[in-house]
């Protein structure tokens, strides 16, 4: 049984995202700042009120797991930082990270300008925080989705570090389901950094603006 750390377990993604991994049988412990924002978590998983940034809280929650599935957002930097020296320190390796799209100036034409508008001022911490995850020595897979929708479905292709991103959008249940393939799958997108989106939704922007 796979033992998972969700941090900022009460996030939008991991509000998809912990019910898949509950249903491949992680042992999952759901670390959150308010645990009343949990409205209804597996009655297995653990449930721990603390805050990323503080080691005193972290460390404890980290020792012992398989994966770490960060779904945070805020000074990301910094708390990108405070997750990999708690995991180098335990010697917990696996790491998945969820990004932004952008912070490597890899989303092309008519809507990369849109994005870079929208967006541009507020990527300094997501690409410093990935940065910090790559020179880590960690086995990480940094997430950078499209802009998210609360659409039902499974729908999703990814592109590679270095490739033109695809797509203006995805549903944050499709970047559920990738979590909870890296999770439960040793080896997959190992020490990879993936753009997610839904295929056919190229355009100067998200449908839904």
């Amino acid at each position: 049984m796979t033992k998972v750390l969700v941090l900022g377990a009460g996030g939008q993604i991991a509000r998809w995202a912990v019910p898949m991994l509950a249903g491949e049988d992680a042992e999952l412990t759901l670390l959150l700042r308010d645990p009343g924002k949990l409205a209804d978590p597996p009655a297995d998983a653990r449930v721990v009120q603390g805050d990323v940034l503080d080691r005193e809280q972290l460390d404890p929650a980290v020792r012992g797991q398989d994966v770490v599935y960060a779904n945070l957002a805020g000074d990301l930097d910094v708390q990108a930082a405070r997750i990999a020296e708690s995991m180098t320190a335990a010697g917990v390796q696996r790491l998945i990270f969820i990004s932004a799209l952008g912070i490597d100036d890899e989303v092309p034409g008519a809507f990369g300008e849109w994005n870079r508008a929208q967006a541009g001022p507020l990527l300094g911490p997501y690409r410093a925080a990935a940065d910090t995850i790559e020179a880590s020595g960690l086995d990480y897979t940094i997430l950078r989705p499209a802009w998210l929708t609360s659409a039902d479905e499974v729908c999703y292709e990814v592109t590679q570090k270095g490739e033109p991103f695809k797509g203006t959008e995805v549903s944050r249940k499709s970047v559920a389901a990738l979590v909870t393939d890296i999770a439960t799958s040793p080896g997959l997108w190992s020490r990879a950094n993936l753009g997610v989106n839904k295929p056919g939704t190229d355009g100067d922007r998200p449908s839904f603006i």
